[in-house]
């Protein structure tokens, strides 16, 4: 899907994790013992990760076979096995925790998005993710939230041009701005698109004035912490001309409410920075989950 970015990121991940060795599988099983193992399912929920895991498997060790039982975005029970992996017992191993960190991270960030996504039904309203993203892990997260069924914002900050509020006081105000940005993008012949950000009416009437101005300037109009009332009134102004998107502390309390006022977007930083990992396991054998017993003993390992 991202191509090389996601063999640099696993690359750089088992680098992290694995150093000069797996010492403890390198000192206990035979370099040429084979296994097989089974991840399971603790924990309810949309699970994410599947493909990303199936690379993973492979980068460590390209003879690893992956038989995937359960697709990426597919709902997921207690108890439900996602895939099988089989192959020399220490690659299994040194790929485990890779594979269920992204897989359990991915797989929380999916259910908590399914979740508001859910909220929306009926309405034409789009739910966008954020840059609030763990560093050098957002190609991951990103990817979990389209699998809930969100769109992605920009992706980072090449490619988008985004005038937040720090960037209208730091220009000079909103109308110098967006100046800027289309003097900046003719100057350069880059072809991004420009969003901005408005706190208030009053901002909103000058990027309506000054957008009929600029020829390259303004794709999409951000209306951030607006209240219900002015929300609604900034929708009757803009009148199509720009699509809109509502920001600001927004939550599953208070998404749909958001989405009647009629903005065609809301973003939500929690999609990825106030979610929850789901419950996942990688056990060696033909374990079945259901035969197991919840107990501290049998609890994920660190």
């Amino acid at each position: 899907m991202y191509g090389t970015d996601l063999h640099e990121f696993i690359r750089l991940a088992l680098e992290e994790d694995v150093g000069d060795g797996d010492h403890t599988s390198l000192a206990t099983i035979p370099p040429d013992a084979t296994g097989r193992a089974r991840l399971l399912v603790k924990e309810d929920g949309l699970v994410a990760g599947v493909e990303l895991a199936e690379l993973i498997f492979k980068q460590v060790d390209p003879d690893m076979q992956v038989e995937v039982l359960i697709n990426d975005g597919s709902p997921i029970y207690y108890g439900d096995i996602v895939l099988t992996v089989a192959g020399r017992s220490q690659s299994i191993l040194k790929a485990e925790r890779l594979v269920l960190n992204c897989m359990q991270r991915m797989s929380g960030i999916a259910t908590y998005t399914n979740k508001l996504v859910r909220l929306l039904d009926g309405l034409p309203t789009k739910l966008l993710d954020t840059r609030k993203t763990t560093p050098n892990f957002r190609i991951c997260e990103k990817w979990a939230t389209r699998i809930g069924g969100a769109a992605n914002h920009r992706y980072a900050l090449y490619d988008q041009i985004l005038i937040k509020d720090n960037h209208v006081d730091y220009a000079g105000g909103i109308e110098a701005a967006l100046h800027k940005a289309n003097d900046y993008l003719t100057a350069t012949g880059r072809n991004l698109a420009i969003e901005i950000e408005v706190r208030n009416l009053a901002e909103l009437d000058t990027v309506l004035q000054v957008g009929n101005a600029t020829p390259n300037c303004l794709q999409r109009i951000m209306l951030d912490n607006f209240s219900f009332e002015n929300l609604r009134e900034a929708v009757r102004r803009v009148a199509g001309r720009y699509p809109t998107e509502a920001s600001g502390g927004i939550n599953e309390q208070t998404l749909r409410q958001y989405a009647e006022c009629g903005v065609d977007y809301i973003s939500v930083g929690a999609l990825t920075h106030h979610v929850s990992s789901l419950d996942l396991s990688l056990k060696a054998g033909s374990s079945d989950l259901r035969s197991e017993q919840r107990s501290p003993i049998n609890q994920k390992s660190p």
